[in-house]
């Protein structure tokens, strides 16, 4: 089963992810990893290397409960489960305000400090009211993730063949799925806001947790009709790197997925 939960594969034909920056002085130094992401100045000038400050880190779990389903206009759609885990020094915090004239929150990140404050810094992010069909709808933070489809084969070679719809997620603690001696017991963030006239909102994932969607949810697929063969399904958080991280170098996993037509897919082979 080829299956990577944590570390993004090199492809040079993908378009640029920008490795981590941490201090201004040296963004034009910065190496750049080439992964199924998209590329993007990095926020802001925060030096997470600093033992002071607490920074976030988010990971991908690999796409899971794979499955092909054909609409009745003759679309064949995959799906998969997605979950982004927070595994950093300190949880991911995001504070969306917008005035009465705009439909949009710009966005702030607070970083908390090991004394007990916090940094809070601008962020190219926003925070949209999203409308999830039978549930209404809910503030939600743009390009927290993006499901994408590649080819394989030989490094050089392989393509983005496919994007999936979903890219709007709330960032909440849903699941404590990464235990640790950072991670709250119970959660700390809640759902998302449904109330379309909050002018304000607080967003975010503590350490161990993970805000979670199943492979039902609304827009978690990639439409495959006509594609056979063997491909990655690749999940990416922040793929326009617009969180401060700790580590951006992490943020992709894949499952490996074989499309047959109208036989059952083979998931993590072909």
């Amino acid at each position: 089963m080829d299956r990577v939960s944590e570390a993004p594969a090199r492809v040079p034909s993908s378009p640029m992810r920008i490795a981590p920056i941490c201090l201004a002085a040296v963004a034009a130094a910065a190496a750049v990893l080439a992964t199924p992401a998209s590329a993007q100045a990095p926020p802001a000038a925060v030096n997470c290397a600093d033992p002071a400050l607490r920074c976030p880190d988010l990971r991908m779990r690999a796409p899971y409960d794979l499955r092909v389903e054909r609409t009745r206009g003759g679309r064949t759609l995959l799906y998969a489960a997605n979950a982004i885990l927070s595994v950093g020094r300190g949880p991911v915090t995001l504070l969306g305000h917008r005035p009465p004239s705009s439909r949009t929150m710009t966005v702030r990140q607070r970083i908390p400090t090991r004394s007990g404050g916090h940094v809070t810094v601008p962020s190219q992010g926003a925070i949209v009211f999203k409308h999830i069909p039978g549930q209404g709808g809910y503030w939600k933070f743009v390009n927290a993730a993006r499901f994408e489809l590649w080819t394989m084969g030989p490094v050089a070679t392989r393509q983005l063949v496919r994007t999936g719809p979903k890219l709007v997620y709330c960032f909440r603690d849903l699941q404590r799925l990464r235990p640790s001696s950072r991670s709250p017991r119970t959660r700390v963030y809640g759902a998302c806001s449904q109330d379309r006239t909050r002018r304000a909102v607080r967003l975010g994932t503590s350490v161990g947790w993970a805000d979670v969607y199943p492979a039902t949810y609304h827009e978690n697929f990639v439409d495959v009709t006509g594609l056979r063969g063997c491909f990655a399904l690749w999940q990416i958080a922040d793929p326009t790197n617009v969180i401060v991280e700790g580590d951006e170098t992490n943020n992709a996993s894949r499952t490996v997925v074989g499309l047959r037509g109208k036989r059952k897919p083979l998931i993590g082979r072909c």
